[in-house]
């Protein structure tokens, strides 16, 4: 592979939580193909994750990504994935980006801008997510202390065209830990369709805040 083959993007933050949630839910947002890796009997796993890109091939723009964790693909000569996640649905605040990430990642996206208010302060950061003024998704990440890191996460997505698999790498100031010190709440949004918000953990057992740093994508495998 040459160097031309990766896609890179810069970002001022990547923050995440992994919350329980139904397994018949994650059943119902995955392909034939994926299985939910579950916590315990039952419980599968919800992870999102908010990204503030800096640099891309579309500009500067804000990303949330609601997904469902599944077992990772172990491959020769690669570290273990930190976690693999399939991807099913996209939220962000340029039509530019939904564009680029729909044609080079085959990922589902909601169609319109959402708004983004990022509050950082000592120890956490508070997201809220608007669509119109309309509430979307209130997210709170606590820190850890943050420490130099590389990790390799797999992306698994499906369309009319087929399955796809994609690796990819997160380097920057890494903070993860299971304190849960954290919050999540959903809305009634269309964004949030085929996860019953009555059941979903409102504390998340993991956490993870990467600082300033690099997402970078090796290319697209389709199956």
């Amino acid at each position: 592979m040459s160097d031309m083959e990766y896609t890179y993007y810069g970002f001022r933050h990547c923050v995440g939580g992994f919350f329980e949630m139904s397994t018949h839910d994650a059943r119902g947002l995955l392909p034939s193909h994926l299985q939910p890796l579950e916590r315990q009997h039952g419980r599968s796993i919800f992870a999102i994750t908010v990204f503030c890109f800096t640099e891309s091939a579309v500009g500067s723009y804000n990303e949330v990504v609601l997904g469902i964790i599944v077992p990772p693909m172990v491959e020769p000569g690669k570290p273990l994935p930190k976690a693999a996640f399939y991807p099913f649905m996209v939220g962000t605040d340029t039509p530019e980006s939904r564009e680029h990430a729909i044609e080079r990642w085959h990922l589902p996206h909601y169609m319109k801008n959402l708004t983004f208010d990022c509050q950082e302060s000592e120890g956490k950061i508070d997201i809220r997510i608007t669509d119109d003024g309309a509430p979307v998704l209130d997210l709170t990440v606590t820190d850890f202390g943050a420490k130099p890191a590389k990790n390799l996460y797999n992306c698994f997505m499906a369309d009319d065209g087929g399955h796809y698999k994609v690796n990819i790498f997160m380097e920057g100031p890494h903070s993860e830990h299971e304190e849960e010190e954290g919050h999540i709440k959903l809305y009634d949004h269309p964004m949030n369709a085929g996860i019953d918000l009555s059941e979903l953990a409102s504390t998340p057992f993991r956490e993870e805040w990467y600082r300033p740093g690099m997402q970078t994508f090796e290319p697209l495998e389709h199956f």
